[in-house]
């Protein structure tokens, strides 16, 4: 791993409801359905991964869900849209509600923004089979999140703020540290 060291933290993030159906934008949600999201979620808590990763001075939180996890959710959507649309939803709340956990800042702000990929996190990733897609500086892993750890910022310092709509202005729901105003 070159110049960078890993530290898996341990994380048990709580199931909110409310942040759920936000997150999945639904208005109701069933016994049956709700029974599922909740089976699924401690299923999916065991095999989440998180990690510190320090390169150098700089320090990242790295959360991620397994391709299994994926392959669930193409699987289902196949079969049932609706129900593979949750799935989806839920995998991005449980890494976000990790993220959320260990930086609550992010919260606050409502996005962990991504740092440029370096060399030596592209390495440290990669000891994880985890890398960043050719076309976008983005991991290929559908549910995966590296962020700044500790919190560093919000939209200011996302490395990937000219292809996001709230980094270009669109959207006003951010924390702006002193310096970064427009």
């Amino acid at each position: 791993m070159g110049a960078c060291s890993v530290e898996k933290l341990e994380c048990t993030p709580e199931f909110d409801m409310m942040g759920f159906m936000e997150l999945s934008q639904e208005t109701r949600v069933d016994g049956k359905v709700m029974n599922k999201m909740t089976t699924l979620w401690d299923e999916w808590l065991k095999k989440l991964s998180v990690y510190k990763v320090v390169c150098g001075k700089i320090s990242y939180l790295l959360v991620w869900l397994p391709e299994e996890v994926e392959t669930y959710v193409d699987e289902t959507w196949d079969k049932t849209p609706s129900e593979g649309y949750l799935a989806n939803s839920l995998a991005q709340y449980l890494c976000m509600q990790s993220v959320n956990s260990l930086i609550p800042q992010v919260e606050t702000v409502g996005c962990a923004p991504a740092p440029k990929p370096t060399e030596s996190l592209r390495e440290a990733l990669a000891d994880f089979d985890l890398c960043y897609r050719d076309d976008l500086d983005v991991l290929s892993r559908r549910f995966a999140v590296v962020t700044f750890f500790p919190f560093r910022g919000g939209c200011e310092i996302c490395h990937l703020q000219k292809h996001c709509p709230k980094g270009n202005g669109d959207s006003d729901s951010t924390v702006v540290l002193p310096g970064y105003e427009r």
